[in-house]
């Protein structure tokens, strides 16, 4: 498969290690996690391909030191398989068996394995695909093998970490987990509530950082110009943005003349349900899901009660201000 721009952007991301601890932190829930020396996190080479294999741009790999129990440190291997596939690949298993047995033949061959045995590895796919993830983790389950020679099949099991299936209080309840306000950004309308409660944690936890971060953020203001901004704005050529201050600034803007497009669609209709669907369309946008009370209140609103809250919505900070009297 080849690379797409959405796969440099990703790649650029997982190749910082604050994006690795932070996944390692908050979305790993293993006990070994609680045994890995983060200070040692060091990025690998990650073309281990034969001759025979299409190269394949979009995998990380990283190391890091894993505390044993008597007391002495071996290297632990994560592969990071980053995927933006619209279908479930039934035989990603097999994949990245695959992947991982060149891992450890390169390892072989450079003399890296210093003793009898080879390090761990803990492979794992970044899903952001729509669908759920259903294909097997294990390769022995796409092994048609009979009793007899199932012990000949071989074990092998991965990890996926499903984006669309994070539990969204969860995501919001990591503060200053970079990689969960990315997550926010990628499951959520770039111009909906949780996209702007996760661009302002982004802008709160570079605002606090060092020099030692610059990478990573400008690797974040070219996701919200590619990937944010573009889907607010298509058509729209949109310059570089060089800080979050920036960001915050456009976000207002485009959120402005998105709402604004919408208030013109409702007035041309010239009837109720229009301006109901407008007003329901800014109000999860901007505010996320309505309760049934709300919803209900809405779609039996008169036409004067949802002109005044149509014109309410562009200032109002709270959805109780939305529905204010004056």
């Amino acid at each position: 498969m080849s690379a797409t721009p959405h796969d440099g952007i990703y790649k650029q991301i997982f190749s910082h290690p604050q994006t690795i601890e932070a996944l390692l932190r908050g979305f790993i829930h293993e006990d070994w996690v609680d045994h890995v020396d983060l200070s040692t996190l060091e990025k690998t080479n990650g073309q281990y391909v034969s001759e025979d294999l299409q190269q394949r741009s979009e995998d990380v790999v990283w190391r890091v030191k894993l505390n044993l129990p008597e007391g002495r440190q071996e290297w632990l291997y994560l592969y990071l398989l980053i995927e933006f596939q619209s279908k479930v690949d039934r035989w990603m298993a097999v994949r990245l068996l695959s992947y991982v047995s060149l891992l450890y033949q390169d390892l072989i061959k450079s003399g890296q394995v210093k003793r009898q045995k080879l390090p761990p590895v803990f492979p794992i796919v970044i899903y952001n695909g729509e669908a759920k993830w259903w294909a097997s983790l294990e390769v022995a389950d796409l092994i048609a093998a009979p009793k007899s020679l199932a012990r000949f099949a071989p074990r092998f099991r991965h990890h996926v970490l499903d984006e669309g299936r994070v539990p969204r209080q969860e995501l919001a309840s990591m503060a200053d987990n970079v990689l969960a306000y990315l997550f926010m950004l990628e499951t959520s309308a770039p111009d909906s509530a949780a996209a702007k409660e996760a661009t302002s944690g982004l802008a709160r936890y570079f605002s606090r950082t060092g020099a030692a971060y610059d990478s990573l953020r400008r690797a974040f203001l070219v996701f919200y110009q590619r990937n944010v901004f573009s889907k607010l704005s298509p058509g729209e050529t949109i310059e570089e943005i060089k800080d979050f201050q920036e960001v915050e600034a456009m976000y207002a803007t485009r959120f402005d003349k998105w709402s604004n497009e919408l208030l013109r669609k409702g007035e041309q209709k010239g009837k109720q349900e229009g301006k109901a669907e407008a007003l329901f369309c800014l109000l999860t946008r901007r505010f996320g899901p309505l309760g049934e009370v709300m919803s209900e209140r809405v779609r039996t609103a008169s036409s004067a009660e949802l002109e005044q809250w149509l014109g309410n919505i562009l200032d109002a900070r709270t959805l109780d201000d939305v529905f204010c009297s004056h």
